[in-house]
């Protein structure tokens, strides 16, 4: 979107794990090793998945790939879809 200026940013450079942002490739290897031994001993609560399931979900209509280039081609890159409209 041309008003959201768009640049690279690096996967890693976002991630911080102990308060130190993970700034190489070990970095990020050594936080998902010790965040997944954290948390492999630890007890799972069922119930919470059990509250997920009994939530109410909204069923999507379907539509093709056609329809929905169709919607999209109606607005450039400048403009939000709703009705403020903004730049």
């Amino acid at each position: 979107m041309n008003w959201v200026k768009k640049q690279k940013i690096s996967a890693i450079e976002v991630i911080q794990f102990n308060k130190q942002q993970c700034i190489d490739i070990k970095d990020l290897w050594r936080a998902l090793y010790q965040t997944f031994n954290s948390a492999q001993s630890q007890q799972v609560n069922k119930s919470l998945l059990e509250k997920l399931l009994s939530k109410q979900y909204l069923l999507w209509n379907l539509f093709s790939r056609k329809e929905f280039m169709m919607a999209i081609n109606k607005y450039n890159n400048s403009f939000t879809p709703g009705l403020d409209r903004i730049s």
